[in-house]
């Protein structure tokens, strides 16, 4: 013989508190959370067997990885155009066009990158251009 009772069979467990609850913790961990692109540009250097010179004045590096990507003092430019460098140059420098330019090219990246680079930089009228190398290691 089974005994039943009415109220156990109309309880119900509500979880519409608890949706609400993980929905407004969802929004709050969304919208405090900082999200920051961090340019880890790698690249890797060709060698030169001249010593390094150090510079005491702020320098504007320019970038190009392997692929012929740029970067203007780590940041992205969206294309490998002439304008976009040339536009990128001219917000950052704006009149000053004796500030020193370091080209810091993979020693991968195609040529025509580094060309491209230089003629803008020529056309802008820098005079103080200058390329990062690494050392040459006794390895032989």
């Amino acid at each position: 013989m089974r005994i039943s009772n009415q109220d156990n069979e109309n309880r119900k467990l509500n979880l519409t508190p608890l949706i609400d609850v993980v929905f407004l913790l969802l929004i709050f961990f969304m919208v405090s959370t900082t999200f920051e692109k961090q340019a880890k540009l790698k690249i890797e250097l060709p060698e030169a067997s001249a010593n390094p010179v150090t510079s005491a004045a702020q320098d504007l590096v320019i970038s190009i990885s392997q692929k012929g990507v740029f970067f203007v003092n780590n940041n992205e430019l969206i294309n490998a155009q002439n304008h976009t460098l040339k536009n990128a140059l001219q917000k950052i420098v704006e009149d000053a066009r004796d500030m020193p330019v370091i080209i810091k090219a993979d020693a991968n990246a195609a040529h025509k990158h580094v060309i491209m680079a230089m003629d803008v930089l020529g056309n802008m009228g820098f005079e103080k251009v200058s390329m990062a190398t690494t050392q040459i290691s006794d390895k032989q």
